[in-house]
């Protein structure tokens, strides 16, 4: 019996130095979490922060979206209702051809079809009301619990419904420095955000309005959690020692 004491006490003494060895891992990364991720660009990709003017959130055409267009006598049966955005983000228009929309609000939109219609027809109005929303699909990312990609609703736009869709961030996630990729032509840009702030301090900014194809990524910690990384040692060694006892 003797052999196993000591034995138990060798086990014990690892795990205790074991716990305190990652417990003081988990401090001095601590003050490491703070830095931001840093963004690289790659070969393909420009690299560039989200400016407020990208962040506005109003509404903007995207694929299939299906709009009408009303126009004071327009004849019937024309073909100016249920109009899809194709998924090149062109309608294809009565005497006007293709025009492209997506991306473009509805004033926007409302003004370069009168343009392209008055080259061939007198309008003396014109306005353009959406029928339906097209899907709309996000990208989420690193240490979430469940990533994909996930469907949103047109009024859950927003880095907190992404997440809530993935059922959360991980326990080595990094709740303060998501990262919302967004394509725009040959650049990649990105703003970072901090969720945490937006549900504990109810700080709207960082509950960022999201576009179709977003990417939403959560970067690692690599900290060390007490729960999940030191309590099933300890539980093993409760096992180990009611076996030999």
């Amino acid at each position: 019996m003797g052999v196993f004491n000591i034995i138990k006490r060798s086990i014990l003494a690892g795990l205790l130095a074991l716990t305190f060895a990652v417990a003081n891992f988990s401090c001095a990364y601590a003050a490491q979490e703070e830095k931001p991720v840093e963004i690289v660009a790659s070969d393909q990709f420009k690299i560039a922060q989200l400016s407020a003017g990208q962040l506005i959130d109003e509404y903007r055409l995207s694929k299939y979206d299906v709009i009408n267009v009303m126009v004071v006598g327009f004849p019937d049966g024309i073909g100016v209702n249920d109009i899809m955005v194709g998924p090149d983000g062109y309608v294809q228009l009565p005497y006007a051809g293709m025009v492209k929309l997506a991306g473009l609000n509805i004033q926007e939109a409302t003004a370069l079809i009168s343009e392209k219609l008055g080259e061939y027809i007198k309008i003396p109005n014109l306005s353009v009301m959406i029928k339906t929303y097209g899907p709309r699909k996000i990208y989420v990312m690193g240490e979430v619990k469940k990533p994909g990609i996930y469907p949103l609703a047109i009024d859950s736009m927003n880095v907190y419904a992404a997440i809530s869709s993935a059922e959360g961030v991980a326990t080595h996630g990094r709740p303060k420095h998501i990262q919302v990729l967004r394509s725009i032509g040959d650049t990649m840009y990105y703003k970072e955000v901090n969720i945490d702030a937006f549900i504990k301090k109810h700080d709207l900014s960082q509950n960022l309005a999201l576009q179709d194809g977003d990417i939403v990524y959560v970067p690692t910690s690599n900290k060390i959690d007490i729960t999940e990384d030191i309590l099933p040692l300890v539980s093993l060694y409760g096992v180990y020692h009611n076996l030999t006892n």
